[in-house]
């Protein structure tokens, strides 16, 4: 049974129940087979990032979720053993290493939804949305469940790295499809495709690094040329971020300073957390990174070997750099 105090205060809205959690955040809220179909909790109409639901550390075990909105709620580490999703709108809902073992996930919108290291084992999948869906280091898919096929886009597959051939037939892939995606990855590819992060006061610089990469056959994502008309700027620029494999941030007093690449340099952070492995390439114009001594540039310059492009202007010295750059950006061979 459910805690009735910990429903108490579920029940009196997301407010609430995130300034409970920060004043304990070490309490593991219990809310075992609690009803709570049709129950918005905290969806993405709100406008600041923190009015969000925060369910860290909860026990949802066998909880009827069906159609509740749960848009950017923080289900990481949560006990979700047997819960019932059924419909309910899980967009960009963070997972992260929950336990979701039988969970029923019918018609559930997992749209860029986080399940790194989650635990799936025999979770029901039927018509579920996976698009842009992480599920990078997630354990027992193999043991999934399927009443019928699912919806699943490549930008899944590229997320999530390698996933079990009985999950992919599961969710009703073909088996020649299947066959050519895992023989395809097998292939030897030259270079790491790369996503260019800079201010637009060094637009130059960019466009200079941006035509030597292409014609090397380095593929990159360089904004505002690859960025689509009409399309959400941020959630093309996050999304395009998670497709690329590495993040050349060009590192100068303008795009130390710029929001737009403190959030590129944050998604990129992110997706090193989630995958274990280095993403960022920093490259410095000139010495201002050298000269903080906090926050994201700090970070940067204390752990990482950054790239020293100051004399770009000088053929010679650009060229050494750029060689530099291009040997480390090799692709491992598969």
């Amino acid at each position: 049974m459910a805690n009735l105090e910990h429903l108490k205060i579920l029940k009196q809205g997301v407010e609430v129940w995130n300034r409970w959690r920060e004043v304990k955040p070490d309490l593991i809220p219990d809310l075992t087979d609690v009803r709570l179909s049709d129950t918005n909790f905290g969806s993405k109409v709100y406008i600041k990032q923190v009015e969000q639901a925060n369910y860290q550390h909860i026990n949802f075990s066998k909880t009827l979720l069906c159609r509740s909105v749960l848009r950017g709620a923080n289900l990481c580490n949560a006990f979700l053993r047997a819960a019932n999703f059924r419909e309910a709108d899980c967009r960009r809902t963070d997972f992260r290493g929950a336990d979701l073992t039988r969970a029923v996930l019918h018609q559930t919108n997992l749209t860029l939804a986080i399940l790194s290291e989650a635990n799936l084992n025999e979770a029901i999948f039927w018509e579920t949305i996976l698009a842009r869906t992480n599920f990078h280091g997630a354990k027992s898919l193999e043991s999934c469940r399927h009443g019928g096929p699912s919806i699943i886009d490549h930008r899944t597959l590229q997320r999530s790295g390698r996933l079990p051939l009985e999950f992919l037939r599961g969710c009703g892939l073909p088996d020649d499809l299947i066959e050519y995606l895992t023989s395809a990855k097998r292939l030897k590819r030259a270079y790491y495709t790369c996503f260019i992060s800079y201010s637009s006061k060094d637009q130059s610089f960019a466009d200079k690094l941006y035509a030597d990469l292409q014609s090397r056959s380095v593929r990159c994502w360089f904004a505002p040329k690859d960025l689509k008309i009409g399309a959400e700027i941020r959630t093309s620029i996050d999304e395009s971020i998670y497709l690329h494999d590495k993040l050349l941030l060009v590192l100068s007093e303008t795009s130390i300073n710029s929001q737009w690449v403190q959030q590129e340099v944050e998604t990129a952070l992110a997706k090193e957390r989630e995958q274990g492995r280095t993403v960022l390439f920093p490259l410095r114009l000139d010495d201002a990174v050298m000269q903080i001594n906090s926050g994201w540039p700090a970070y940067l310059k204390n752990t990482r070997n950054i790239g020293d492009f100051t004399r770009w202007s000088d053929h010679d010295s650009y060229q050494q750099a750029f060689d530099r750059l291009l040997r480390d950006l090799k692709a491992e061979v598969k």
